[in-house]
């Protein structure tokens, strides 16, 4: 599995309308509102991989290729 392949992320929508968003069974995040709507709609139309992405932008777990250049920057030496 590639290291920017989102994976482990799962969802559910409590009964006050919120949707939890957890990541490998911990609770990344929580949608209220137009947001939860937004975000159950996107999710009734995707495959599991678009879902997985949907979710990972969503909690901010997303990883966008330049970790390991921020690893080797000087700021970030000690």
């Amino acid at each position: 599995m590639p290291m920017n392949d989102p994976s482990g992320f799962d969802w559910r929508q409590a009964k006050d309308g919120s949707l939890q968003v957890f990541h490998h069974g911990r609770l990344a995040s929580t949608l209220r509102g137009p947001k939860a709507a937004a975000l159950l709609e996107d999710l009734a139309g995707c495959d599991e991989e678009a879902a997985q992405q949907l979710l990972a932008r969503v909690t901010g777990n997303y990883k966008r290729g330049n970790e390991s250049l921020a690893a080797a920057h000087p700021r970030n030496q000690r």
